[in-house]
């Protein structure tokens, strides 16, 4: 145990942790991996083994403890695999990483090569394997002569997701063994074939020193297979490189040895972006610049991303790839880039996952079942191809952004399509090369670089004794006169002198290769971080940082709000939008905030101190431009800066590592022989030197800058408590960010699936508490309180994200994947059944779950609700072609028809049909949780949504319109024909004709979204050509949204105003069954009745308002108007009701010209205002002929004229509108031009005012006059745009 701490002392500071060799376990022998999904239909050749751990050095560090089934899992993913002499053996290298609970990650490389099974018991069993296998085929039904049995076998057992590794190495030599003849011969005989099984040899390090590790494990399986022993022990060189050889410092480059080469390695800078050894010019190549942008995209909105491939390399390549060019973010959910045959459940997860997937030679993709594809982003590498979510945003500057990287692969080689454009230069060889190197190196040229002192013991004596040895000095120079060569000499003399011109000449081929891999790769990430630091410039100033100090923070966390977006949002250009609030709601986001918060009481997170640092760079050289909400592409300015930064470091190396030397090791172990890796000493390994001088410096620096840490103790909490804190904090969606990979009991598995059912429940109701607090909070604005925080952009943001959400707890524990939505197909399967039972029962309308909402006062007949009939409502909409959207859609009708919980509730109450469906442990068959999850949703009923009405703005929706007269009078029925016309924010209905006496009809028309306006008149046929009217009621017949435009007057010549038409204005109605829960009010009133009654009548009833009331109501309507205008124009909401409603414009202005009014009845007959306005024109016109208004300013007499346009342009119009209609359309027309401040001191000053209004009449006051003509002058800055049923007919 001593020994094993003196080894891991310094482990942090080293550049491997550990050395591991995996394989066959020849005590326990052949074992079959039930995990991988074994199909015992294949050749045994080609099944899966367990494969085991048989050795690792050191045993254990306490910084990195080992995880043994981890590795084994990670390094032979699908077990061992077997060949023959037939078969291609041909070494295989790929990487993985193991995340830890707290996030931090380690890296794996692994180099499998296959040896021969030297034990004669596991050669017997194979062969007996294979005779059972054969004697099973031959009395088959099938049987093949010709063909490969295994082959067919392998492109129908999709079950098995994972297969042995030669259908990924050698489909040319599967073809191979197709063309001999008979299925035996491509089986086992031990008498006539040699076996030979993989093994692998892996390096764990805490950085991803890629690179480096291919080449060190290359050199020792190229020791192990060569002709001649290595130089050193292989002892020798792994205890180099997991004890003596430190990770390099930042901004350095260190040199250390393998078997045969030297082996270079750097480390970015302080202020350079972090490590990424991997080779981000192969992914670009794999996929292409447009693919990996929508890849890159998905997983910044943290979709679900499946990666596939036959390849582990290019699956890890892709993988952290991508999450390399998120700087300055950082992906926060599970994260397997090489998911073992033995996990295929974690693709069930019900949260964002990156996870890379094996893929069968040959299979096809329609093939692979998949437990949820509703939100997955489908990446199949082989293929370049691409499978994308429906609907999700555009990254910002796409078109300009993949410019950029254009040009940046072509500068190297690459097409953008992927693959190369043309020869590459001969600076980017294969690193084929390093195979037909020669393994001719010694290890005296090894040491030949001296700047760290270390030349080999015996060469260093050698050369000091004849450098300081005149009499050796004079028999060398007499041995080269007489032509005899000293070679060991000279050898040592050249190396010396070539100690220069090492670090500046050239490079290998693999050197340079590597070198134009990491300038390529660093250039692609600069174009990424250049956007982000663009987008989010001034993020800073939104960071909401309000605690004292970081307990308070990290307790109060969930509770506080750390950004402002909806002001972040705000002063963003318009096409970042879609993409920018969907993007601040990620936990990547919200992470990157918390440490931003973090960051003023502790030591910057290094992501974010190397952003900020670029972000303060910008400004200091005013890259950016002064406008925040330009949209203007710029370009990156680092690219030369960043390439040369590493071009310098591999040029002139900083460090080199102590050289791989004897061990004090025990004679006659380990004997060297050809093509096996040999049993390495563990002893010698177990443990490092007591003291090295690499390790020690590198740990004494890091214990330096420990110690000058500022460090405040009044702030610093308890590790324990703290990581408590920010596990809670952060945790919200991401309650297992990576799967334990140790233990695969059932219990464990158990484990895992009830984290999952409470992160989704945690999760619900996170988001059903921001809807409603986000909702909540702009209905508050509407009453006048607070300022706005979330635009319509956020809500569809929201609706989105609770659609999502939906759609993974339906895909949770599924028995079978049907359809790409889970959601839709649980709904499909009820439909059946329901319908099924409908069609046997004798009464179908009497069937339980399908309810009618009861009669209300509204005189329309019951709407059907159930779950059945508003699907069928999404099934006719022909817009929607995929299971997805048909989900999505049915959801957002279900929340605007505030039916969504109760929806749900029906759907699960078929608990034959869940158990049917969903396995024990899925969420939605825990009764408690989902007991919860319905009442969370049941809480969004307490607000109205238009989520389904807003976003289906072009499909045909059925509506019922019914006229109620007021039945208390006799002249209910009318001979004349009567028509109405239904207008709504998105366009109106057309003119439609209503049966006579009927009063009722329903027909189809395009979405007219909310509804604002009813034009409703007759034809005035007929003897009984007059109509009272109290009301008509509109319904939605899919949304059930109902509407109440109140009327109150007469339609008919002769009586009231004399109109024969009339526009009224409509108003919500709020339903108030018991089933719906609480709701709002609602957000804006309309007219009501009172309003329409003829004014002599209003006046007569003595509730005439006083003059500060009507002052006070024209500064509201005017207030609402200018309030509506500084709204997000997708916020707005309708201007008709502002103006026309109650409250509105028209309304407080009738009250106005109503005040001091005459009503004295002339001859039996109403007076309205409309009929002061005819009589103050007909006064101008004589006035103006007589001369009178000659004589005034040229203004004055415009604004004459314009009135006297406008009032006859109305008496003019085709319409009956009758007089208040008129005075209603004049006032709208003078607001919308900007006329009505000009015609009202014209008003006041005609001689008309004195016959009809009295003495005390606010529009005889002068000084009333003036202040009202300012307020409405104000109105005069906005451009104000009147619905079509206002207007019509209208002509100057």
């Amino acid at each position: 145990m001593s020994a094993t701490t003196s080894g891991s002392g310094s482990a942090p500071c080293r550049f491997a942790h550990y050395f591991i060799i995996c394989g066959i376990d020849n005590e326990t022998g052949l074992e079959p991996d039930a995990l991988a999904g074994e199909n015992f239909d294949q050749s045994p050749l080609k099944r899966t083994f367990k494969s085991k751990v048989l050795a690792h050095y050191p045993e254990n560090i306490e910084s990195n403890p080992f995880d043994q089934d981890a590795v084994n899992m990670l390094c032979m993913p699908k077990g061992l695999s077997f060949r023959t002499q037939r078969d291609s053996r041909a070494a295989q290298y790929h990487s993985f990483l193991i995340t830890r609970e707290d996030g931090s990650r380690t890296y794996g490389f692994v180099h499998t090569f296959y040896e021969e099974v030297t034990s004669p018991q596991i050669c017997s069993a194979m062969q007996a394997l294979h005779q059972m296998h054969q004697a099973e085929h031959n009395t088959s039904a099938h049987n093949c002569p010709s063909s490969s049995s295994s082959s067919s076998s392998s492109s129908s057992s999709m079950d098995s997701l994972a297969s042995s590794l030669e259908d990924v190495e050698s489909p040319s030599s599967s073809h191979g063994n197709r063309r001999s003849c008979g299925c035996f011969r491509e089986g086992y005989n031990s008498l006539r074939d040699t076996l030979y099984v993989s093994k692998a040899a892996c390096l764990i390090t805490p950085m991803p020193f890629m690179h480096a590790c291919k080449r060190f494990l290359s050199q020792l399986h190229r020791a192990v297979t060569s002709n001649q022993p290595p130089p050193l022990p292989l002892e020798s060189y792994i205890y180099n490189i997991l004890f003596e050889v430190p990770l390099p410092p930042p901004g350095r480059s260190l040199k250390f040895h393998g078997v045969y080469e030297p082996i270079l390695c750097q480390r970015p800078g302080v202020g350079e972006l972090p490590l990424a050894d991997f080779p981000l010019g192969e992914a670009f190549r794999l996929l292409g610049v447009e693919n990996l942008v929508q890849l890159f995209t998905c997983v910044l909105l943290e979709m679900q991303i499946l990666l596939y491939s036959q390849d582990y390399q290019r699956l890890m390549v892709v993988a952290e790839g991508i999450t390399t060019l998120l700087f300055p973010f950082q992906w926060q959910h599970v994260y397997v880039p090489i998911l073992p045959a033995s996990l295929l459940h974690f693709l069930d997860a019900p949260v964002p996952y990156l996870m890379g997937l094996q893929s069968k030679e040959g299979t096809d993709r329609s093939k692979l079942e998949l437990p949820q594809e509703a939100n997955l982003c489908f990446v199949d590498i082989d293929n370049h191809c691409i499978e994308l979510p429906e609907d999700f945003p555009q990254f910002p500057n796409k078109t300009e952004f993949i410019q950029e990287l254009s040009e940046v692969l072509l500068s190297f080689g690459l097409s953008p399509d992927g693959g190369n454009t043309s020869p590459a230069p001969p600076a980017t060889t294969q690193t084929s090369t390093l195979e037909t190197e020669l393994k001719s190196t010694s290890l005296s040229e090894l040491d030949d670089d001296r700047r760290n002192g270390n030349l080999g013991g015996e060469a260093l004596d050698v050369l000091e004794l004849l450098q300081g040895n005149p009499t050796l000095e004079r028999l060398q120079a007499l041995a080269k006169r007489t032509g005899v060569k000293v070679a060991r000499l000279e050898a040592l003399a050249a190396g010396q002198k070539a100690i220069g011109e090492e670090g500046v000449g050239g490079r290998s081929p693999a050197e340079e290769e590597e070198l134009q891999n990491a300038k390529l790769s660093v250039q692609l990430r600069e174009v990424f971080a250049a956007r982000f630091a663009t987008m989010f410039a001034d993020y800073e100033s939104f960071v909401i940082q309000n605690s004292p100090d970081l307990e308070s923070w990290l307790t109060n966390r969930e509770q506080m709000h750390n950004f402002d977006k909806a002001s972040f949002l705000s002063d963003q250009p318009e096409p970042y939008l879609p993409f920018l609030s969907h993007f601040i709601e990620t936990q990547m986001f919200a992470t990157f905030i918390d440490n931003k918060i973090i960051s003023q009481w502790e030591e910057k997170e290094t992501l974010l101190r190397v952003f900020d640092g670029r972000i303060e760079k910008a400004r200091l050289y005013n890259v950016r431009a002064p406008s925040l909400r330009s949209s203007i592409y710029q370009k990156c300015t680092f690219l030369k800066e960043s390439a040369q930064s590493i071009e310098q470091r591999l040029k002139k190396i900083d460090h080199t590592a102590i050289h791989p030397h004897l061990l004090n090791m025990k004679i006659g172990q380990g004997k060297y022989q050809q093509g096996f890796f040999p049993k390495l000493q563990a002893d010698v390994l177990a443990s490092g030197p007591t003291s090295n001088k690499w390790s020690s410096r590198t740990c004494s620096t890091q214990r330096r800058v420990d110690r000058h840490r500022p460090q405040n103790e009044h702030f610093v909490l308890d590790n324990d408590l703290k990581e408590k804190y920010m596990q809670e904090a952060r945790n919200l969606g991401k309650n297992l960010r990576q799967p334990k990979l140790s233990d695969l009991s059932p219990a464990v598995i158990a484990q895992t699936n009830w984290k999952f059912v409470e992160g989704l429940l945690k999760e619900c109701k996170m988001k059903t508490k921001r809807m409603l607090v986000e909702k909540m909070g702009r209905e508050a604005v509407e009453l006048g309180h607070g300022e706005a925080n979330i635009t319509g952009l956020e809500e569809n943001t929201l609706i989105a994200s609770l659609c999502d959400l939906l759609e993974r707890i339906w895909s949770h524990g599924l028995q079978v994947k049907q359809g790409k939505s889970a959601l839709w197909s649980h709904l499909l399967h009820y439909q059946a059944r329901e319908e099924k039972n409908e069609l046997q029962s004798e009464s179908p309308v009497a069937n339980v779950q399908e309810k009618r909402k009861p009669e209300s006062s509204t005189g329309l007949p019951a709407l059907r609700v159930s779950v059945i009939q508003d699907m069928r409502h999404i099934q006719s909409m022909g817009e929607i072609k995929t299971d997805v959207g048909r989900a999505r859609a049915w959801i957002r009708l279900s929340l605007e028809k505030k039916l969504l919980s109760q929806h749900l509730k029906q759907l699960l109450s078929n608990q034959t049909l869940t158990k049917k469906l969903y396995k024990r442990y899925a969420f939605l068959r825990c009764e408690e949780e989902k007991e919860q999850f319905l009442f969370h949703l049941l809480s969004l009923n307490a607000v109205d949504y238009f989520c389904f009405t807003s976003v289906f703005t072009t499909i045909m929706i059925p509506y019922r319109a019914v006229i109620i007269p007021i039945k208390k009078l006799s002249n209910t029925m009318t001979t004349s024909n009567p028509w109405l016309c239904v207008s709504g924010e998105l366009g109106d209905s057309g003119v439609r004709q209503i049966t006579k006496n009927v009063l009722e009809m329903t027909f189809d028309c395009q979405n007219l979204g909310k509804l604002t306006t009813v034009q409703l008149g007759h034809d005035n046929s007929g003897l009984l050509a007059k109509w009272l009217v109290d009301c008509v009621m509109v319904r939605n017949e899919i949304s059930g949204h109902t509407y109440k435009f109140p009327c109150g007057r007469w339609l008919g010549k002769g009586v009231d105003d004399g109109s024969l038409e009339r526009v009224l204005i409509g108003e919500l109605v709020v339903q108030c069954n018991d089933d719906d829960g609480g709701r709002t009010p609602p957000l804006q009133r309309s007219p009501s009745q009172i309003r329409r009654i003829s004014i002599t009548s209003l006046t007569a009833r003595g509730n005439k308002p006083t003059t500060v009331q009507i002052q006070e109501s024209i500064g509201e309507a005017v207030n609402n108007i200018i309030k509506h205008f500084h709204k997000p124009e997708k916020e707005r909401g309708s201007l008709t009701v502002l103006m026309c409603g109650e409250g509105g414009l028209v309304w407080a202005l009738e009250q106005f010209f109503h005040h001091g009014f005459r009503t004295a009845r002339l001859f039996q007959k109403n007076v309205f205002v409309w009929d002061f306005y005819e009589r103050a024109v007909a006064f101008m016109v004589n006035a103006d002929h007589i001369g009178d208004i000659q004589e005034t300013p040229e203004p004055l007499s415009l604004t004459c004229e314009s009135l006297c346009r406008y009032v006859n342009a109305i008496n003019n119009m085709p319409r009956s509108i009758g007089k208040d209609g008129k005075f209603q359309l004049l006032v709208c027309l003078g607001t919308r031009d900007g006329l009505l401040p000009q015609w009202l001191p014209l008003l006041a000053e005609c001689p008309v005012i004195t016959r009809m209004y009295e003495e005390n009449a606010l529009l005889r006051e002068k000084l009333t006059v003036s202040s009202l003509v300012a307020v409405l002058q104000t109105l005069n800055d906005f451009h104000i745009t009147l619905e079509t049923s206002l207007t019509k007919g209208f002509e100057l």
